[in-house]
Formats: C-alpha cells, sequence, structure tokens
C-alpha cells in the first residue's frame, strides 16, 4: 500500500483521527512547521498498535509527538507519518501514592490532580507543558527535579508490536535525555511514586513555582522552552547572554530579551530561521568560552 491507501485503511478501522497534509504549525508550541504527509491521533493502544504494523510492512516512517513542547519541525514538514500521541489517549488514575498516566496526558493535568488529591512529587512539573510521553523521553525537569525523580515504571511499544513495562533503573535516564528513542520505543503510559502530603501546602509550592516560570519565561511569545542543555557546570542562558545574544534575531526567530535560553517566534518565523538562529548562537558560544552548546530541543523533518 502507499501511503494515502495505509491513511484510508487506517481511516477505516481505528477510533482516532487521520489527516492529510497536516500543517505542523498547528502542532507545536513553537507554531513552526511545514506539512506532515499523513497524520495520526490515536485514541487507545489497539490504534498505535495498528499504525506502527502497517508503517513496517509498508516500509513507511514514523515520528511520534507529544504536545510538540520540545520540537522543531523543518519547513518542509515530515515525510510519511506523524503519530500524534495527545489528548485522545490521555486518561489519568489514582491509586493510593501511585498516580497512573497514558502518554498523551498533559503534564501540568497530571501534577494538578496529584496534588487536588494531597500527593507530592510532581509540583516541578507543575508549568512543564509536554505530554507525558514526551517529558518521559527526555527526562523533561524544571526547579532542581525530573522526571526520573518520580517515574516507576514506563510502559512502551517495541518495534516488534510487544508491549513492554520498565522498570526506571531500565529506561537509562540522563540530564534531559533517556535510551526509549534510541531503542526505537513508544511510550504508551507511565506509573508515577508520589507521597501524601498536605495539599494546601502542594498547591502552594506548584504556584509557587508556576510563578517563577512566568515571571523569568517569555510566555507571551510561542517558544519551545530552553533551546540548549545546560552544560556541565554551566547555564546556558548566562553564556548567551554574555555573547550578547539577547535580542539577537534571524527573520522572525528572536533570542528572547527575558532569558537568553529561549527563542521565540515573534510572528511568522520560519524553521530555517530558528536554525540559523541557533548556529550564529553555537558559534558566537564557542569562540568565547570553547564550550560547544548542544540542543535540548528535537529537531525533525526536513
Amino acid at each position: 500500500m502507499d501511503l494515502r491507501e495505509v491513511g484510508h485503511f487506517l481511516e477505516s478501522r481505528i477510533t482516532g483521527t487521520v489527516s492529510y497534509s497536516e500543517a505542523m504549525r498547528k502542532h507545536t508550541t513553537w507554531r513552526i512547521g511545514g506539512p506532515a504527509d499523513l497524520m495520526v491521533v490515536p485514541s487507545g493502544i489497539d490504534d498505535i498498535k495498528l499504525c506502527v504494523e502497517l508503517a513496517i510492512e509498508n516500509g513507511i516512517p514514523v515520528t511520534v509527538v507529544g504536545n510538540g513542547s520540545n520540537l522543531l519541525v523543518r519547513d518542509n514538514g515530515i515525510r510519511g507519518i506523524v503519530l500524534k500521541i495527545s489528548s485522545k489517549f490521555n486518561k489519568l488514575e489514582i491509586n493510593d501514592t501511585s498516580l497512573k498516566a497514558e502518554a498523551g496526558a498533559l503534564v501540568p493535568l497530571a501534577s494538578k490532580l496529584a496534588a487536588e488529591k494531597g500527593l507530592s512529587g510532581l509540583e516541578f512539573a507543575a508549568g512543564i507543558p509536554a505530554s507525558i510521553g514526551g517529558a518521559i523521553c527526555m527526562n523533561a525537569g524544571a526547579h532542581g527535579k525530573c522526571m526520573s525523580d518520580v517515574v516507576r515504571e514506563v510502559t512502551v511499544l517495541g518495534s516488534d508490536g510487544q508491549i513492554l513495562s520498565m522498570s526506571n533503573h531500565e529506561i537509562g535516564f540522563e540530564y534531559r535525555k533517556s535510551n526509549l528513542k534510541d531503542k526505537g520505543l513508544i511510550v504508551l503510559g507511565a506509573e508515577f511514586d508520589l507521597s501524601r502530603g498536605v495539599p494546601e501546602q502542594i498547591r502552594e509550592i506548584s504556584q509557587d513555582n508556576l510563578a517563577k516560570r512566568r515571571k523569568s519565561q517569555p510566555l507571551e511569545f510561542p517558544n519551545a522552552g530552553s533551546v540548549f542543555a545546560n552544560p556541565p557546570g554551566q547555564w546556558a542562558g548566562w553564556l548567551i547572554e554574555q555573547v550578547g545574544g539577547k535580542g539577537m534575531r534571524v527573520g522572525g526567530a528572536m533570542v528572547s530579551e527575558k532569558h537568553a535560553n529561549f527563542i521565540v517566534n515573534t510572528g511568522e518565523a520560519a524553521a530555517s530561521d530558528v536554525l540559523n538562529l541557533i548556529e550564529r548562537i553555537k558559534q558566537l558560544v564557542l569562540e568565547k568560552f570553547n564550550i560547544e552548546l548542544t540542543l535540548e530541543v528535537r529537531v525533525v523533518g526536513e
């Protein structure tokens, strides 16, 4: 089957949705990105399994995305299938001090539910605009904590179609990354190990974290969070500020005046604008500090 035939077949078999030539700018927080040949938004594990099986059988590449909060899609878009695991696959469940979440659930909603039930551990994540799956893959974090601190177990789909459970230590968590993508695994859900706390105190900490985020980050513009990972013993934002990066522009992309590790879309920025700005920043930091900045954001497409 060709790609369109695969799309029509999926439309007849899944309970999720299928769309063609879908503009990825509508699916990233940067509001940037060319079209996806075929986008599938699954509503359950069976949808995901069928999509992956068909893609493998027909030699079609699959790009898995979540809320698009850590994602730059190039201007010519993404070939093959984009599997967007999001709001149609987003159940959250509390059981004693455990929180179970499907991969498409938003991290802030998981944090809010935990707080409402008097469970502590996800306060740091109150303002992280990611899906559970995406946050786990990149070991998202804030305020000195990260997903690896609270994840007990992750359920994944392997390339062979098998569903596996992986414990925390099997995931290979490191600073802002895990080994899940390298192994070709798709996150289906996760279980978080939380602890009992005082609901008012938990909510207060969460609200304080949200206030710090609003004060320090350029939330008035479309952005993708921190662009560069912090080098060992350094802050990427400080390094960029020292080389005069704040306010630097290429087309519609600009280094934020509020936080130098954020590149914002001031209007009609293209992915090429962002990529050119990234290269300019990397070169300046390398020349002045002999430090090579590495990306925290994921770049996909062509």
